[in-house]
């Protein structure tokens, strides 16, 4: 299993804004554990490795950046994308599933999807590709950064200053992250496997 903390202390504040970045809009950091990260960072600045005055400003940062290219590569790549075959850099499958998941969820989609990994990596490209009012996508893109962005590191900082060696429990808590957070994930392809079987 990887150690998020080590994987923090060794890529730092750069590192941090690179990973939330690549996850949230490039394509290629899809198979980023981005809820752990962004909850470990938070826990290591309430133990003086980092400061949260940077680490939530950065992240937050990042993940806006982040989605916002996401956004304008899919405006003006299109249905380019679509026609693609499997890469390293993309994903045909995953696209399909955030198309479904944006045409059913709407605008909420863009805030929604940040806690769910893949979708907060291809959910801004396909609003793009839906060619999704700017100004309405950017709306619910700042709520999502806030929610997300700000609430898991800040909750990781919380908890980090209130529990006494949160580092013994850290990966039961990260265990329980993933878990949540890849469960719509899973309600999903329950439902294809329904609709397909």
């Amino acid at each position: 299993m990887f150690d998020p903390i080590e994987l923090i202390k060794t890529v730092g504040y750069l590192g941090i804004f690179g990973l939330v970045f690549a996850e949230s809009g490039l394509m290629v950091g899809f198979f980023f554990p981005g809820d752990s990260l962004l909850f470990t960072a938070g826990v290591l600045a309430s133990a003086g490795y980092l400061d949260i005055f940077i680490v939530i400003p950065l992240i937050f940062s990042a993940a806006i950046l982040g989605d916002n290219i996401g956004y304008w590569i899919g405006r003006k790549a299109g249905e380019k994308l679509f026609q693609n075959d499997d890469s390293f850099f993309f994903r045909k499958s995953y696209a399909e599933k955030a198309k479904e998941f944006f045409a059913e969820h709407g605008s909420h989609a863009i805030i929604i999807a940040r806690f769910i990994p893949v979708m907060r990596t291809f959910v801004p490209v396909v609003a793009g590709i839906g060619k999704m009012e700017y100004r309405k996508f950017f709306f619910f893109d700042i709520i999502g950064g806030i929610v997300w962005g700000i609430g898991l590191p800040f909750a990781g900082y919380y908890l980090g200053s209130v529990i006494p060696n949160i580092d013994r429990y850290l990966l039961s808590i990260i265990g329980v992250i993933i878990f949540v957070s890849v469960l719509p994930m899973i309600k999903m392809w329950i439902i294809a496997l329904r609709k397909n079987g």
